[in-house]
């Protein structure tokens, strides 16, 4: 079983701009991020990829993202859970100079140990990478030999493309996806249980 994972970043909020950590903090899209989406609808349908499925994280800003592609493509936007962003506990909302003056031992921590670390009753980068994980593996099971749509967010959403590609989860702050950008894996049962 296999499925090929269109995995989209929302686009812009205004505490993107601002360097504000959002967490699960539930921020919608600014004017560009609006935009962003509509741009994002445009490109899957000029695609020339027949998309089966699309699925969202619960939270506004890619929810606000998804929207405009489920209208141009016909699907039912599918919300799971568990393509929530990280917890960022105490972090969110703080910019990264405000953190990095009142967290400053946490801050290092999260330095030296990126996947096991975390902020103050947030997630670690490995319990986002196990729940992400499984949302994958259901949708290898439940849509085998398609192509499905993932709108979520930043780090999340790179702990799954360095699953998929074996990059240590201490590097998935490396491959974080800009606003509005897309990564494609390839995700089947190899995937899943070379990272266990």
């Amino acid at each position: 079983m296999s499925v090929i994972l269109w995995l989209i970043r929302h686009g812009e909020t205004d505490w993107n701009r601002e360097g504000r950590w959002q967490g699960r903090r539930d921020v919608p899209l600014n004017a560009t991020g609006l935009a962003q989406a509509e741009a994002m609808a445009e490109k899957l349908a000029d695609a020339g990829v027949t998309f089966h499925a699309l699925y969202a994280s619960p939270l506004r800003r890619a929810l606000q993202t998804a929207q405009p592609s489920a209208r141009r493509l016909g699907l039912e936007i599918r919300v799971d859970e568990r393509l929530r962003e990280i917890h960022q506990g105490a972090f969110e909302g703080l910019t990264h100079a405000e953190i990095a003056e009142r967290y400053t031992a946490e801050i290092e921590a999260i330095r030296r140990m990126p996947a096991t670390a975390s902020a103050p009753g947030g997630e670690t980068v490995t319990q986002v990478a196990a729940r992400l994980r499984a949302a994958a593996d259901d949708l290898a099971r439940w849509h085998d030999g398609q192509t499905v749509l993932v709108f979520g967010h930043g780090l999340a959403l790179a702990t799954l493309y360095c699953q998929a590609h074996a990059i240590p989860l201490e590097q998935a702050h490396l491959h974080i996806p800009r606003n509005g950008e897309i990564l494609v894996v390839e995700w089947g049962e190899e995937n899943s249980l070379s990272m266990r």
